[in-house]
């Protein structure tokens, strides 16, 4: 039997089949799967009745009744994707298919505690919902990012740095509440990006690397299809690795020549404040560069090379076939781009670098929904959770 026949043997598993949104007939699908037409007959059926399959008329016949076609029907349901980070809170709703189909953006402060920005996303996400139509009563899931680490099977933040009051906090847990939900899944936010990049852009890519690259810096590192967590959800944490020669610089965590101190758009602001022009921000550092300052090039460039230091060494432990930079900082592309590929070239063995492309994001800052999206159609793809649906 092949391995597609061999994992399409429930009802979530039929629905994979169809998320391509090709119609196909209940031979066609028989004949995929390796299942009897009776058995994939009554999935189809099952599928139709949640309306996350439509007919879609008729195929070709050789003769006889032709046979009727069906496909995946993505407006049957809706998704709340939540993007926080420090100091922005991004609300979409989505269908079954990633597509935004409202979204609003607006500054926050993540530093104003748990309750104060739960209370604002969720306020947001209802009126979003409310201008959707029907949107409401379609709702099967709430995908968050947050701006720390997350333990991913209880939801909720593990000594996030820059999120007083946040630690412990059952963030699933509130959101179900205010939005009435049952099913709210929460992780950290460069994971949800690597998560959107990928299914948005890359889904033939099997090993990518999203570097996010603003105040601070974080990867998310897709592995074989998937996203990698590790043991306690620590993986890719860049911002926390030692950049070589750096080692004066002092990190707000407490060690020296911490990446993120070196080289994120908070260490560039702190190194350009002490000039004439008022330097405080991400947004204040891509300004200066825009606007042709000297001196904001060349830290921006000096930041890519701190950056391919680190990323050399990602490269050589994972070997990824892309290196999606995203986050503020991204916006300055070339500037940024040169310093990351000119360390990460010149440093790696050329067996990792030969196909290797370093590029920016192509989600237009909505990597981090796009993500929280995917991974809630994921989970509720899963055939326990999909036979469930009402």
């Amino acid at each position: 039997m092949s391995q597609l026949a061999q994992r399409s043997g429930g009802l979530g598993d039929t629905l994979q089949l169809l998320r391509d949104g090709r119609p196909r007939t209940r031979a066609e699908l028989a004949q995929v799967t390796g299942q009897s037409r009776s058995t994939v007959a009554g999935r189809v059926d099952e599928l139709l009745a949640l309306g996350l399959v439509s007919p879609t008329g008729e195929a070709s016949s050789t003769g006889g009744r032709p046979p009727a076609t069906f496909a995946f029907n993505p407006a049957s349901r809706t998704v709340v994707a939540i993007d926080l980070g420090a100091t922005h809170a991004r609300v979409a709703v989505t269908d079954l298919a990633c597509t935004v189909l409202v979204e609003h953006l607006e500054t926050i402060s993540i530093a104003d505690g748990p309750e104060v920005v739960l209370d604002r996303v969720a306020a947001i996400a209802r009126r979003l919902l409310a201008e959707t139509p029907d949107a409401s009563g379609r709702l099967v899931g709430v995908g968050v990012g947050l701006p720390g680490p997350v333990d991913h099977t209880t939801g909720r933040p593990v000594n996030p740095p820059i999120m007083p009051g946040w630690d412990g906090y059952d963030v699933a847990g509130g959101l179900a509440a205010l939005l009435g939900c049952g099913v709210v899944l929460v992780d950290n936010d460069v994971n949800l990006m690597a998560l959107g990049e990928h299914s948005a852009r890359y889904r033939d890519v099997d090993h990518l690397l999203f570097v996010k690259v603003a105040t601070g810096v974080g990867a998310g590192v897709i592995s074989d299809g998937a996203i990698r967590r590790g043991a306690q959800g620590a993986a890719g944490d860049l911002g926390h690795i030692a950049v070589p020669g750096c080692e004066d610089v002092v990190c707000r965590c407490g060690n020296l020549g911490c990446l993120e101190a070196v080289a994120g758009g908070g260490a560039i602001a702190a190194q350009l404040s002490g000039g004439e022009e008022q330097v405080s921000s991400v947004d204040d550092v891509v300004a200066l560069v825009r606007s042709g300052d000297a001196a904001a090039s060349r830290a921006v460039r000096e930041a890519g090379r701190s950056l391919g230091k680190v990323l050399a060494a990602c490269v050589s432990m994972l070997n990824p076939s892309v290196i999606v930079v995203g986050g503020s900082l991204a916006a300055l592309g070339d500037q940024l781009l040169a310093g990351i590929r000119e360390v990460v070239y010149g440093r790696s063995l050329p067996l990792a670098t030969q196909h290797l492309r370093i590029v920016t994001s192509q989600t237009t800052g909505r990597a981090g929904i796009l993500g929280a999206s995917a991974m809630v159609i994921d989970h509720v793809f899963s055939s326990d959770v999909l036979e469930g649906l009402a």
